[in-house]
């Protein structure tokens, strides 16, 4: 059975956490009802297809806030370029206010943050005790 902590490769084990967070241009209140219902779609169909899993969600009336395990190959900036292009381009087709009230629909920001299962204290300890190996 596969550990759920790790994601595996041939190559890799491995334990990549990011909290993201992006807004919506000018912090608008757009991301409410059928738009915010067709984001949340979206953003667990890409999430698929790019091999991220996303471990919670919460969207906002004016921003996106996801906390994703991620694979090492992939970096946060891919990874916030894959979420905001895709569901950018889908949600101003198809709801036209989107496209009247703001010129694009999330600012060039985001903010990531990293996390894992050892916070520096347990990695420093287990550092400190190979020295005595």
């Amino acid at each position: 059975m596969k550990n759920k902590r790790w994601k595996t490769s041939d190559e890799t084990v491995s334990s990549l956490y990011y909290h993201i967070l992006w807004c919506v241009k000018y912090k608008r209140e757009l991301l409410v009802d059928d738009v915010k219902k067709r984001l949340e779609d979206l953003l667990y169909e890409k999430s698929r297809e790019i091999d991220i899993t996303i471990v919670s969600i919460e969207i906002m009336p004016e921003c996106v806030h996801l906390f994703v395990k991620a694979n090492p190959e992939d970096s946060p900036h891919f990874i916030v370029q894959q979420f905001k292009g895709a569901t950018s381009k889908v949600l101003r087709e198809e709801f036209i206010q989107l496209k009247t009230k703001i010129p694009t629909l999330w600012t060039r920001n985001y903010y990531v943050s990293s996390s894992g299962i050892l916070n520096e204290a347990e990695i420093n300890t287990y550092l400190e005790s190979q020295k005595n190996k």
